[in-house]
């Protein structure tokens, strides 16, 4: 019998161009009124039983299945391309490092009384912006990072609007708040008549309640960052330490272990020639550098990287995740290296090491994959985003820009030269720059970057000037905007709500990302299941005993197919599900190529064996009220699945895709609120989904 074996954990311009549950049968894991063995948040969870576990925290129960400055960087206000210098590498020679350390083992702690062997399902955001990012402050966001924290605890806060703000879904299990580090805090300095940034030329009107004046003073802004002429108090060190610790602060008092967890985390946000290179770094632990690494430093990730690798050497631990792929017109994911110069395993290792993860949706779109990637992919048309992120420029290479191809072109790597540069996970966040994480929520919509698109109208969701219809009104005036999403959440199984366990998991990519609900999945590969596993009360403990979860590699058994299970369950605010898929990327005579297949159907339907899809659960959506179809979809989708098209030589990716059924876009929802039509441009309705990191399948052991 072949041995299963995890793999192994390592791994301008400006850059500011971010800028009712149901109870099912007495066979089922999910069982109502669960267990309540825990005075800590994390109550239950999984009992080592393959059951959904039941998650106190004294506000709210929730299941879990258990076993260019400003725009440029919040994609606010665009520019014109014809506004942006030209950019140039910089910063493409690092100092020399010590042999890189490998990423740490995880710590040894005592277990709370929570602690769970088989893992519970935790949702958080690990992309969050406050008033210390550039961006987010002139856009009139005063929010501090004790704000964010307290608002993804449930709590209200202030929205730079004037309104109040607040989760509709319930508090999230873990946040990182990750402001911009190019300039951080430097624009409430500015804004302090007492200190001397404020009475820089280059400042005045950027606070000026004129719009107009505000975005002149705003591309004034750009342009010098990125032409190299901004002021060098805006680096300030005695700014940046003050804002750093402010960070680092706000996460120590906020982390409550077993209920909240806290990291200490922040944004690298490099951008040559306007696309998008930025990755959030997140630090284990509380031990962390003097002052971030930032793009002002080097554009180059790879000196990020190295930074890293540096700082793991003083015993300061460290992941990247890279995200906005899909704004990097094809740099993101390339298969050659900033520098011009080709990939090689050093490269790959380094990547790898440092950024085991990518984040696949938030509000500024989804990267799982485009239309034009994947022509036989009916789903793959979702939120997505062709502009560059905060000017007014169309991405023209989607290639390299999606992870789905980034995947495929990995095996490539892997199956020419032995070496894979893309072998991440995934995860969602939102990016929100309102202090607000896990905003996400289709209903409760109030989008990304602060006054500037706080409105149905300015979103242009609604006919402008109280019209009532769209006769004679251009519906795209505000594109940026109509093109954003309610997206998205990161996922983990970790066995309890603390730094440690949840960090792990996120570097061994025991992870998932989801579209804004709370949908988890599970997902294993093994050649040694049970034949009932998918009945059997006890399929988690067995899954683990007899296989690799997301994240792993699945090495070859001779003359043998491995078995799937795949597992979604719902989110009990949010729509039922329709099917679950699995994404398959392979070599094939060098090639690669990739399938979608669907594996598991709601409302007791089968697999078309000539389509090889569900066939329709008649599943819709009442535009006039946004109410969905009665009694359709289900609660869970669990199935053990073999692929049809294995062949055992062939080096190959998994993924599992959960599909809900059809609900209203949050556009959707203001043109109802407002009795109004729908924008004509935008869809009316989504699916929303979630998507667990992959397993691959290596053909040498």
């Amino acid at each position: 019998m072949a041995k299963l074996h995890s793999r192994k954990l390592y791994r301008y311009a400006a850059p500011w161009r971010a800028c009712g549950l149901l109870c099912p049968g007495p066979t089922s894991p999910i069982r109502c009124g669960d267990q309540e063995r825990l005075a800590s948040r994390t109550a239950g969870g999984q009992d080592g039983r393959g059951r959904m576990g039941q998650q106190l925290d004294g506000r709210k129960r929730r299941w879990i299945v258990t076993g260019a400055v400003v725009a440029v960087t919040a994609g606010g206000i665009a520019l014109a391309a014809s506004d942006l210098p030209k950019a140039t590498l910089r910063g493409t020679d690092a100092p020399p490092v010590a042999k890189p350390a490998k990423p740490s083992a995880p710590l040894p702690t005592e277990h709370l009384a929570s602690w769970n062997p088989e893992r519970n399902a935790y949702f958080g955001d690990l992309h969050v912006h406050t008033k210390l990012s550039f961006d987010a402050y002139i856009f009139n966001v005063r929010a501090t990072p004790d704000d964010a924290y307290r608002f993804a605890k449930g709590e209200p806060i202030g929205h730079a609007s004037g309104a109040q703000v607040r989760l509709a879904g319930g508090p999230l299990d873990f946040v990182a708040v990750t402001d911009h580090s190019e300039y951080i805090g430097a624009m409430e300095e500015a804004n302090d008549p007492a200190s001397p940034i404020s009475k820089l030329p280059i400042v005045q009107g950027l606070f000026s309640s004129d719009p107009k004046q505000m975005q002149v003073a705003f591309n004034r802004m750009v342009f010098g960052y990125g032409a190299g002429t901004l002021p060098k108090e805006f680096s300030d060190p005695r700014i940046v330490s003050r804002a750093w610790n402010e960070l680092q602060t706000a996460a120590a008092r906020n982390y409550e272990p077993g209920r909240f967890t806290t990291f200490v985390g922040y944004e690298y946000t490099s951008a040559p020639d306007g696309r998008n290179l930025h990755r959030n770094v997140i630090f284990r632990t509380a031990k962390v550098p003097g002052a971030p690494y930032t793009a002002l430093q080097s554009n180059d990730p790879e000196n990020l990287w190295r930074t890293m690798d540096a700082w793991r050497g003083k015993g300061v631990e460290a992941l990247a995740i890279p995200h906005n792929s899909n704004g990097s017109d094809g740099l993101m994911f390339d298969t050659m290296r900033l520098n011009g110069k080709p990939i090689d395993r050093t490269y790959a290792e380094l990547r790898t090491r440092n950024e085991p993860l990518a984040e696949i949706s938030q509000i500024k779109g989804t990267s799982e994959t485009h239309p034009s990637l994947s022509p036989n992919d009916e789903w793959a048309n979702f939120e997505i985003m062709e502009r560059y992120i905060g000017v007014d420029m169309k991405v023209k290479h989607f290639r390299g820009g999606y992870v789905r191809q980034a995947l495929k072109d990995g095996l490539v790597f892997q199956d020419r030269q032995g070496f894979n540069p893309f072998k991440f996970g995934f995860i969602g966040s939102t990016d929100t720059h309102n202090a607000a994480p896990g905003s996400a929520e289709e209903k409760n919509f109030f989008s990304k970057v602060g006054r500037v698109d706080f409105t149905p109208e300015q979103r242009m969701s609604i006919p402008p000037g109280g019209a009532k219809s769209w006769d004679g009104i251009d519906p795209n005036t505000a594109i940026r905007f109509q093109d954003w999403g309610a997206s998205g959440l990161a996922g983990v199984w970790a066995e309890e709500n603390t730094r440690e366990a949840i960090y792990a998991a996120l570097r061994r990519k025991e992870t998932f990302a989801t579209s804004g609900p709370r949908i988890r999945v599970r997902f294993f590969a093994g050649y040694d299941f049970p034949a009932d596993l998918a009945k059997r009360p006890d399929l988690v403990t067995q899954a683990y005993a007899h296989g690799v979860p997301m994240g792993g590699d699945l090495l070859p058994a001779k003359g043998r197919a491995p078995r799937f299970l795949v597992w979604g369950v719902r989110d009990p605010n949010s729509g039922f599900l329709q099917r679950a898929q699995v994404v398959k990327g392979w070599i094939e005579n060098g090639v690669a190529k990739e399938r979608v297949f669907d594996v598991a159907c709601s409302d007791h339907l089968s697999v078309d064996p000539a389509t090889g899809r569900c066939p329709s659960n008649g599943a819709s959506v009442d535009l006039k009220t946004c109410e969905p179809t009665r009694f359709k979809g289900d609660v869970e989708l669990r199935t053990v699945w073999t692929d049809p098209t294995f062949d055992p030589k062939q080096r190959a990716f998994y993924y599992v895709r959960v599909l809900e059924n059809p609900s209203c876009r949050w556009s959707t929802w203001d043109a109802l609120r407002n009795g109004t039509p729908p924008n004509p441009t935008l869809p009316t309705t989504i699916m929303e989904r979630a998507w667990s990191s992959p397993i691959w399948y290596e053909p040498k052991a």
